[in-house]
């Protein structure tokens, strides 16, 4: 006999909050979500909303990395603002289609990042959709007072800083819809999705770490500036440019790839450089260092690669490439 599926329509909607909730950790129904700051510090918060058929595709984006990618993208936004992630809201928008095992794994996803990134209350709430899976998260972080404070006025030439290599996740993203039209078609597997398993990981399950904001922290390191990027590296320095009233320069021959990612760009006739400027989900950080600070923040943070460096107004944000040409960045979006 056939195993029967366990439904929302069966279960109910506190029930099935309930059964999520069980051997998490965290405690349902505890909303509204709220926590007291410490004396001396500030709240900041970051929301963030997938939509199925636009920001993820069901037939290969397993369930729990969506949840994990979820809590992920608004931890990167705190992180960039110098706050430690504190608390999380989720509200899941679920399809007729979907039933409760694969919002159970989604959820599992949920709960390990928000673990991972030390939040203390998480919250849930289910609601139907007619348009297909939706996962909006919020959350709230703490900074203290004094870092806001210590944060010095940017400067032309300030470093500019990024977390780790760029334009993995979009051309993960097409290692993955061109083994979907192969699926759908009938075509023989390919070795794709092993061999490029860095490149489609980094756009499925980002991985984030929070050792950089203690680092930052500890060493008295205060960026002018910091971003998440996630819309492609155009669009974060073009905000950075926009917010410091300053410009920029990013060397493309600075940019950090992934091992295969030319590889990859050859194969599928995309140049990373574009990727890295125009595509989006990296999830990286990107923060502006005072030039003082160079030699302390390269022996301290070495999982950091320095792409640039703010300059005169006058020159706007470009991308200066290896034979000294500087060409203005737009930013598509992703």
């Amino acid at each position: 006999m056939a195993e029967v599926k366990e439904t929302f329509a069966s279960l109910g909607k506190i029930e099935a909050i309930r059964r999520l909730y069980e051997g998490s950790g965290f405690k349902a129904f505890d909303e509204p979500v709220e926590f007291r700051a410490a004396a001396h510090s500030l709240i900041v918060t970051a929301s963030e909303t997938f939509l199925e058929g636009v920001d993820f595709n069901l037939i290969y984006f397993p369930y729990k990395h969506l949840g994990y990618k979820a809590v992920v993208a608004v931890c990167a936004e705190l992180y960039a603002a110098l706050a430690h992630p504190r608390t999380l809201t989720v509200r899941l928008g679920v399809s007729a289609k979907l039933d409760y095992e694969q919002i159970s794994q989604l959820w599992q996803g949920v709960v390990a990042a928000a673990k991972e990134h030390g939040i203390r209350t998480v919250s849930l709430d289910l609601q139907p959709s007619q348009n297909g899976l939706s996962v909006s998260v919020s959350a709230t972080g703490e900074t203290l007072d004094i870092t806001a404070k210590r944060r010095p006025k940017a400067a032309s030439k300030d470093l500019i800083c990024v977390s780790g290599p760029l334009g993995a996740a979009y051309l993960g993203l097409q290692v993955l819809e061109r083994e979907k039209v192969r699926f759908e078609s009938g075509a023989s597997k390919s070795d794709a999705l092993e061999k490029y398993r860095m490149l489609v990981g980094a756009y499925l399950k980002p991985e984030l770490s929070s050792k950089a904001l203690y680092a930052l922290e500890e060493t008295e390191i205060y960026p002018s500036f910091g971003y998440c990027v996630r819309h492609g590296l155009a669009d974060a320095v073009i905000r950075l440019t926009r917010d410091s009233g300053l410009g920029a320069k990013v060397y493309a021959d600075k940019i950090p790839f992934e091992g295969n990612t030319f590889a990859l760009g050859e194969e599928l006739d995309i140049d990373p450089v574009s990727a890295a400027m125009n595509g989006g989900d990296d999830y990286r950080l990107l923060f502006t260092v005072p030039i003082l600070k160079l030699d302390q923040f390269r022996k301290d943070f070495q999982t950091f690669d320095i792409i640039g460096h703010l300059a005169q107004p006058e020159v706007g944000a470009v991308l200066v490439t290896p034979d000294g040409v500087e060409l203005p960045l737009k930013a598509q979006g992703w």
